[in-house]
Order: C-alpha cells, then sequence, then structure tokens
C-alpha cells in the first residue's frame, strides 16, 4: 500500500526548504536575502495562529490532501 504525502507533511517541507534556500542565499548571494527569512518565519508565525497558508492552498491545487483524507 502507497501512502501519499499529506498536505500538512508537504507544507512542513516547502517551508523546511525556503528557509534553507533563503540562508544560502542570504550567505553566497546577498545579505539582504535575510527578508525572504524572515518572510518564510513571520508566514509560518501567522499560519499558527490563523490558520491560512498560501503555500497550503497552491498545493492542494496540485493534488496533496490532508491527513485526515488519506486515513479513509
Amino acid at each position: 500500500m502507497q501512502r501519499s504525502m499529506s498536505l500538512e507533511h508537504a507544507v512542513e517541507a516547502f517551508a523546511g526548504l525556503m528557509v534553507l534556500l533563503s540562508v544560502v542565499l542570504t550567505v553566497f548571494v546577498h545579505p539582504g536575502f535575510i527578508w525572504f527569512t524572515v518572510f518564510v518565519g513571520v508566514n509560518l508565525f501567522q499560519q499558527a495562529f490563523t490558520g491560512f497558508c498560501p503555500a497550503a492552498m497552491v498545493l492542494r491545487s496540485l493534488g496533496f490532501r490532508p491527513a485526515c483524507s488519506l486515513d479513509s
């Protein structure tokens, strides 16, 4: 039985990738990319309180489903 990645895990993976990418860009391209890191952090913080996540909307349209719908 193959299990698909849930929407929640896809959002976490995407956020982690964006943080790593922003740090690499800050170190190797330009220090101004630190604002990209800040942007990702602020989005994660606001999502924790509001439940609104633009990345989740995009990932949902790409076919990712919430964990509760994968269990059934």
